[in-house]
Order: structure tokens, then C-alpha cells, then sequence
């Protein structure tokens, strides 16, 4: 009998060990529960039991999770999405389920509000910092956790931008934990989902948090987003869907130039009008050029639609966005 098979012979059925360590999470334990799910799970990937594996991955950052224990917990997250690699396990209803369950124990508490600071009382700014750096490391934790998941989805089985679903969770966490919310990263990871409504939804909720004056970026950034990637149908959906949900609650729409640009550059991309849209880009520049990315968003739209060579490769910033985006 080889090494290997040997291993596998000699160790026992997953859920005997998921048993003793849900005792050990139990009474507390939590970083020697932790050791033990880490080197238990390192057993059945050396003896290739993937699925097992898993198993006891995916229990230990749920517990984990469960307990408080973020960082723990999103540690064995990793591990687990290591494991999905490494097994080389297909994207299905099946594998995004367990992702999901992994997902759904990330906690989500709320920040202190109405703390009365005015008084400088020490207990209540105490209170406000340990809640903004705990949501900090939920936020980076959770991240983490389904970026690795996308990029396993989109190498074994999902769309080649990743999971669709994994985006929306990933842009829905962002959102309501994120003590400073940035909306280019939510916009991102949205237009990548399928979730038009909860996307008009979250726009909405931004335009009543961000400074005034800016709630017309809000939308045009997340329509030409849609556009740098080609996608003209969800662009004008989200329009519908935005000014639908705005009227329904009795808000007004963003009167502004920006605004009046973007409906003119929707119906542009209709048909094949290069010479409309650099006259459309000259005409309303000062309004494009209240946020650089819109004009990086736009050079990828000329790309995109009319085959213009950009003239300078993407950098900074935006061109780490444009790299996750599939620009080149």
C-alpha cells in the first residue's frame, strides 16, 4: 500500500473530527479550536480527501464567525477557498451554496449611533473607535474572503468576471459595513451581479448620505461603468430603475449637465456616431472633469464601442481598476 492511500485509510470520516472540535469552540476555546481545524484540514487535503476538507472548513468559519471570532473565522475562509483551488472543484449551485453559508456568518452589527461627542466624553469616543476599527477588519476580512471566491469562480466554472452572485454579496457587505463607504468599489462589484434593483437601491441610499451636489456622480459613475464593459442593456436599466424608485419615493432626480450628458450619451451608443460622442465629450467637459475616473471610464467606452485605441496605458489607480474590470 502506497503512502497516500495509506493516509487516506487511516483517517477517519470528517464529521468524527467536526464533532470533537464543535466541543472544543464550545467551551471557549476558540484559538485552540482554531489550530486544530487548520491541522486536522491540512490532513484530508495531503491525503486528497477534498471534499472532507471542506467540510471541516467550512464549520470551523462558520463557528468561528458565529462566536465573533472574524478574524478566525475568515482565516479557515481562506483555507477553504484555497482547498476549492487546490482540489480543483467545479463552480455549481452546490460550491456558491457553501460560499454563501461561509458569507452569511460574517457579522453584521450596526456603528454606535447618536453618541452625544459634544461633552467629550471618553467612554463614548472609546466606544466609536473600537467600533470603526472592528468594522475595518469585517470589511477587509470579508473582502478578502470573496475576492479569493471570485477569482475562483471565474477559473473554474462562473463568467469570466466571477460569479455574479459573489460580486453582489462583496458590494452588499462593502455598503452597509463600510464606516466610509466607497461607492466606486460597490459600483464595481455591482455592475458584475445581476441584482439591478438592490443596485438602484443602494445608489439611491448613497444620494442621501454623500455631500451635497454630488449625487449626480453617484449615478453616472455606476452608468458608465456598465458602459466601459460594454454593457448598453443594464446602463439603460439602471437609469429606469433609478428614476422609477426615485419618483415612487417622492425624490427629485439630479437636475444637473452631468446628468443631461449621460442621457444624450446612452442614446449616442445606440448607433455608430463616433464624431457625436467626442462633440458630446468636448461640450459637457466641465462637468465630466469633476471626477478623473469618468473621463478614464469614457477613453474605455470609446474603446469599447467605437474601437479607439486608448493613447496612454491606464496607471494608478485607475488602472488597477481597469485591470479588475478586464481592461487592458
Amino acid at each position: 500500500m502506497s503512502r497516500e492511500r495509506a493516509k487516506r485509510a487511516t483517517l477517519p470520516p470528517a464529521q468524527e473530527n467536526i464533532e470533537k472540535l464543535e466541543k472544543v469552540v464550545k467551551q471557549g476555546n476558540y484559538y485552540g479550536a482554531q489550530q486544530m481545524f487548520k491541522s486536522i484540514s491540512a490532513r484530508y487535503v495531503s491525503a486528497e480527501r477534498y471534499s472532507e476538507a471542506l467540510d471541516i472548513l467550512q464549520c470551523g468559519a462558520c463557528l468561528q464567525l458565529e462566536n465573533g471570532q472574524v478574524t478566525c473565522g475568515s482565516e479557515l475562509a481562506l483555507l477553504f477557498v484555497e482547498t476549492l483551488v487546490k482540489g480543483e472543484v467545479s463552480y455549481n449551485e452546490e460550491t456558491l451554496d457553501c460560499v454563501r453559508k461561509i458569507y452569511e456568518k460574517f457579522p453584521r452589527p450596526s456603528v454606535p449611533q447618536n453618541l452625544d461627542l459634544a461633552d467629550d466624553d471618553d467612554d463614548d469616543m472609546q466606544k466609536l473607535s473600537e467600533a470603526i476599527a472592528a468594522a475595518k477588519t469585517r470589511v477587509e476580512c470579508c473582502s478578502s474572503f470573496l475576492k479569493a471566491s471570485i477569482k475562483w469562480s471565474a477559473e473554474f466554472g462562473a463568467h469570466k468576471y466571477g460569479s455574479p452572485e459573489l460580486h453582489e454579496m462583496l458590494a452588499d457587505y462593502i455598503y452597509s459595513q463600510s464606516t466610509e463607504v466607497d461607492m466606486v468599489k460597490v459600483s464595481f462589484h455591482f455592475v458584475r451581479g445581476r441584482n439591478l434593483k438592490k443596485f438602484a437601491s443602494t445608489i439611491i441610499n448613497f444620494m442621501g448620505k454623500c455631500y451635497p451636489g454630488e449625487d449626480d456622480l453617484a449615478i453616472a459613475r455606476a452608468i458608465l461603468m456598465y458602459l466601459s464593459l460594454g454593457n448598453l442593456r443594464d446602463a439603460n436599466k439602471l437609469m429606469e430603475e433609478v428614476e422609477k424608485e426615485m419618483e415612487a419615493k417622492h425624490l427629485g432626480f439630479p437636475q444637473s449637465e452631468l446628468m443631461q450628458f449621460v442621457n444624450y450619451l446612452l442614446l449616442t451608443l445606440q448607433r455608430d456616431a463616433l464624431p457625436l460622442f467626442n462633440m458630446l465629450r468636448q461640450s459637457y467637459k466641465s462637468s465630466i472633469d469633476r471626477d478623473p475616473l469618468l473621463n478614464e471610464l469614457l477613453d474605455e467606452i470609446a474603446k469599447k464601442f467605437y474601437g479607439v485605441q486608448r493613447k496612454n496605458p491606464l496607471q494608478g489607480m485607475f488602472g488597477d481598476i481597469f485591470k479588475m474590470m478586464g481592461g487592458e
